[in-house]
Formats: C-alpha cells, sequence, structure tokens
C-alpha cells in the first residue's frame, strides 16, 4: 500500500474490526482492501508522497469525486464504483471514531445510480422442458436425483417460488395427495400462499414415491444424495447442464425460472397485483420491474378500462 507508517497503521486496525467485529467474509475484506489501497494510492499520487492521516484530514469533497471520477474513466462499473465508496466510506468513518481523522467530506458524495438488471425469462415450451426429467435420460444419475431437480425445477417455473423457498419446504408442506395450494416462507419470514397446478403437482409426487430416503413430516422435503438437505448449487449445476442440452443462454439460471413465471403469466393478462402477492413482493413497483412491464402495455390496459378513455 501506498502510504505513510501512520495511515497504514490506522487502516490495519480498521481491516481487523472487519474481519473480527463486522465478521465480512475474505472475499469481502479482499475487495474492501483493494478499494481502500486504490484511493490511497489515489491520495499519494495527488500529495507526490505516500498517503499520511494528514492528507486523510485535508480532505474535500471535491476529493473523493475526483477518485470516483477516475475510478470511472478507468472503465469499472456501478456497481464496482457503489462497492469503492462503500469501502471509503467505512474506513473513513472508522478513522473518524478512532478520533483520527474529519469524515465530514462523505455527506456530500452521492454514490452512482445502479440501473436495474433483470433476467431474461426463457420461452414457455423451453421452461417446461426443463422440467422434464427424461431430457437428462442420457446422464449417469440415479432416477430418483434426475426427478428430484425436476420436481426444484417445476416448482420454480409453475409456482414463481425463489429456489431457497422450494428447498425450505418441509416433507408435509408438498403438494401432493391433492394438496393444490403451499404455504411459502419468503424474505423476511414473510408467509404466502400459492397454488399449485396438477403438473407441478405430479412432477412432486413422482419424486416423492422414488426419494430412496424417508422424508419425516418436519424434515426438509428435499434430500441430497447422501439424505442431507438439498444444496441450492445442485440445482444451479443441473440447470447448466440443461442449458447445454437445449442450447440456452447463461442468462437461464433457476432464478430465471421464477421471472418466467411471472412475465408469462403478465402476457396472459394475469393482474399484476395478483403476481405481486403470488411472487411475495412487498410493493407493486418491484413487481413491475421484475416483470418488464412496459408503458404501452399499461397505457393498453388504462385505455381499455377507464371509462373517460378515449
Amino acid at each position: 500500500m501506498y502510504a505513510a507508517p501512520d495511515l497504514q497503521a490506522a487502516l490495519a486496525s480498521w481491516a481487523r474490526h472487519l474481519a473480527s467485529e463486522r465478521r465480512l467474509s475474505p472475499k469481502t475484506l479482499e475487495a474492501y482492501g483493494r478499494d481502500i489501497s486504490q484511493f490511497v494510492g489515489f491520495l499519494g499520487e495527488r500529495a507526490g508522497a505516500p498517503a499520511a492521516l494528514a492528507d486523510v484530514k485535508r480532505l474535500r469533497p471535491a476529493d473523493i469525486r475526483a477518485f470516483m471520477a477516475g475510478r470511472r474513466a478507468e472503465g469499472i462499473g456501478s456497481r464496482s464504483l457503489m462497492r469503492a465508496l462503500a469501502s471509503v466510506r467505512s474506513a473513513l468513518r472508522f478513522l473518524e471514531r478512532e478520533g483520527l481523522v474529519d469524515a465530514s467530506a462523505l455527506s456530500a458524495i452521492r454514490g452512482p445510480k445502479l440501473g436495474k438488471s433483470l433476467p431474461k425469462p426463457l420461452s414457455a415450451p423451453n421452461a417446461r422442458r426443463l422440467a422434464d426429467p427424461d431430457l437428462r435420460a442420457g446422464e449417469e444419475r440415479e432416477t430418483w436425483v434426475l426427478v428430484r431437480d425436476a420436481a426444484v425445477l417445476a416448482l420454480l417455473y409453475g409456482c414463481g417460488l425463489r429456489i431457497s423457498e422450494a428447498l425450505g419446504l418441509k416433507r408435509s408442506e408438498a403438494p401432493v395427495g391433492g394438496q393444490d395450494v403451499i404455504t411459502v416462507t419468503g424474505k423476511g419470514g414473510k408467509t404466502r400462499m400459492v397454488p399449485v397446478i396438477p403438473a407441478v403437482s405430479a412432477a412432486v409426487a413422482e419424486y416423492v414415491a422414488l426419494c430412496p430416503y424417508t422424508l419425516p413430516p418436519s424434515e426438509p422435503l428435499f434430500r441430497g444424495q447422501k439424505g442431507g438437505p438439498l444444496n441450492p448449487r445442485i440445482i444451479q449445476l443441473a440447470m447448466e447442464r440443461l442449458r447445454g442440452a437445449l442450447g440456452l443462454p447463461e442468462t437461464a439460471t433457476p432464478h430465471a425460472l421464477r421471472h418466467s413465471f411471472a412475465t408469462h403469466l403478465l402476457a396472459r393478462g394475469g393482474d399484476l397485483r395478483a403476481i405481486q402477492d403470488l411472487l411475495g413482493h412487498a410493493s407493486l413497483s418491484t413487481t413491475q420491474i421484475y416483470t418488464e412491464v412496459d408503458t404501452s402495455r399499461l397505457l393498453a390496459a388504462y385505455n381499455a378500462a377507464h371509462p373517460r378513455a378515449g
């Protein structure tokens, strides 16, 4: 790090704080370390000498903006730039709490705007085929494993579940034996009722019938090959293999099936608020973004329904 001993020591204390008290992951710590090294290097270049605490004390909003502009000019994206700013904020506020610097320059800095990135929906035929275990019949895997993966993917597309929600189901919650509604626990521990179509129930019932392990009512429905709870990464890997079989792009992920569920419902005239409830979104605006509701479609619905339209 291009820094004077006093600043090096202070930032080392900050790094220890992140590791021991904030308990950040090693990868996050590494990313924060890179960001702050670049910032300190920037200060040193401007000062013409290794950056010291005195340079940090003299920081102005214009200095931080210049650093951000320089990073942007190097071609980093908005998310990386946002993380770089978060790293600088974390370090400066820690040093301020330690009584070493004044971090007031941060108050005038706003982070870069982030674009809304959305997974691309699959076509309805491809989404249905992903939940067909016969598509992977040539793989050297036990039949029950292929049927299990197909059942999970069927829940993602047929019910719009997150992968964590599908794998969080208990055996007693399995939509089999005429049970056509499941209670799903989503983000923040919120529960919602989701209807289950016959094709999904059939896929889950086939898995339950073939699973070689005992499935007590209060334990996880979906099991790994050794009998423990199924790891989400296994479904992600299964999706990767299916992408290859169908010639689908890398955007065809398990989460894209949830997106496809919402998009296909909307395309068939599904009510936006009903889709919001099915997805478990807290606000309608999230659903509008998630399903890529375009202005022309909303305007057409308005013109068709409003008494004074036209």
